[in-house]
């Protein structure tokens, strides 16, 4: 829904209904009470949390207002570790697995598998290392451990690639001193959370890719 400054507290997504109540009974019914109310004396009510008064200030502030001194927001990001620990979610599902990449390779069309070859080579040389099976389509170099603020961790893999049927996904390229200027250099890409995403590698450079390769090897894992 569109959030209006006459829009009602208890209408807002996200904001229950003891929160809703307890904005009323202090006099707060509108999104608009809010501005310039300090965090401080929501916090005091019942049922108005961190989470309540972040869900509130993201409203006010697209509507061009303001709690004073509202709650700093949650750091949910993930420490990475280049670490293998063996200790997982229960519920995660991509792990290493024991296929080896060249027989994935071999079940994808004649174009896909050969550009996977072309990018284990190009992965085995800037890394020096021999790639891992990820779940049904990943290869990964190297592992990592990851841990939530949230205390979820788990098992990755460092960097890597899939050669996946619409476009080619490559891993854990982003965020390094040197990553966005070569991006800039590497050719047709487009940029997600964590991943770049390729249609054919006719449409980008090898020798950049190769160079960001080993600039993301070289550097201590982190979130992404």
């Amino acid at each position: 829904m569109t959030v209006e400054k006459t829009t009602s507290l208890s209408d807002i997504p996200g904001i229950a209904s003891p929160a809703a109540t307890a904005l009323k009974a202090a006099g707060f019914t509108r999104i608009a009470d809010l501005d310039g109310i300090d965090w401080k004396e929501l916090s005091s009510l019942q049922g108005i949390g961190p989470a309540t008064g972040a869900r509130l200030q993201a409203h006010l502030d697209e509507l061009g207002m303001h709690l004073l001194n509202p709650p700093a927001p949650r750091d949910l990001s993930a420490t990475f570790t280049r670490e293998h620990t063996g200790t997982s979610a229960p519920d995660i599902k991509t792990t290493a697995t024991t296929m080896t990449p060249e027989s994935f390779l071999a079940e994808l069309s004649e174009k896909r598998g050969a550009e996977g070859h072309q990018l284990l080579v190009l992965f085995d040389r800037a890394t020096g290392e021999r790639p891992l099976m990820w779940g049904p389509s990943m290869i990964g170099y190297g592992e990592s451990h990851y841990v939530y603020a949230s205390g979820r961790e788990g098992d990755t893999f460092h960097l890597g690639f899939s050669p996946r049927k619409a476009s080619i996904a490559l891993y854990g390229l982003q965020g390094y001193p040197r990553s966005a200027a070569l991006l800039d250099k590497l050719g047709r890409h487009k940029t997600g959370a964590g991943c770049i995403w390729v249609n054919t590698l006719a449409d980008i450079d090898l020798e950049i890719l190769q160079e960001l390769v080993a600039h993301a090897w070289g550097r201590d894992p982190h979130s992404r």
